[in-house]
């Protein structure tokens, strides 16, 4: 069975954004990943059972538009190798994306890895010894508040591969240039969680 595991969120369909870009579907292929965590704002059937069809393990958490589906927790915790990922939508940190609020919640959840969204944008740090991911939106949906003037979001998703106690991050996003073609670039992030004696 793969060890992958998609992190994946705010897809807004079809409010805000018509589907999951085809370039990304291509390479959510069956059979490559163990498992997902959603991190919410799903919002419709259809997406979630193409997201059931790459991996039917598929860790769900509630979203602030994911209206249809009222018994979601607002957080969960999994644990792959020895790292404990913590994951929730964003919407109940306050300030959201603030690093400290982040800090507080993956500490209250007992967790080395927190994956949080709401933001639609991708980021990755390192804060106290914990890994912190936002793994952006699938989708590129719009988003009030996040972006400047004129900037629109970038599509983006999350693998994680998971070995013992390292973390190796594939962050996928699709870039557009400036004739309108798009390509997926990836990049390569690794965390590596401390230990007593290392």
């Amino acid at each position: 069975m793969s060890r992958l595991v998609l992190a994946i969120g705010d897809l807004h369909i079809p409010d805000r954004a018509p589907d999951i870009p085809a370039k990304f579907r291509k390479l959510l292929a069956p059979g490559k990943i163990g498992q997902i965590l959603c991190l919410g704002n799903l919002t419709d059937k259809e997406t979630y059972e193409f997201l059931r069809g790459v991996a039917s393990d598929i860790q769900i958490v509630k979203g602030d538009f994911d209206v249809e589906a009222p018994g979601l927790p607002l957080h969960k915790v999994v644990t792959h190798g020895s790292l404990r990922i913590g994951f929730t939508h964003g919407h109940t940190i306050i300030p959201q994306g603030d690093s400290d609020s982040l800090l507080i919640e993956a500490r209250k959840l007992d967790c080395d890895v927190l994956l949080w969204g709401g933001t639609h944008k991708f980021e990755a740090y390192e804060l106290e010894g914990k890994f912190f991911v936002n793994p952006g939106s699938a989708t590129g949906a719009i988003s009030s508040g996040w972006w400047a003037e004129g900037d629109n979001p970038v599509p983006s998703f999350v693998l994680m591969d998971v070995q013992g106690s390292v973390l190796v991050m594939y962050v996928y996003q699709l870039r557009t240039d400036g004739k309108g073609n798009e390509s997926v670039a990836v990049e390569k992030i690794t965390y590596r969680k401390e230990t007593n004696g290392s």
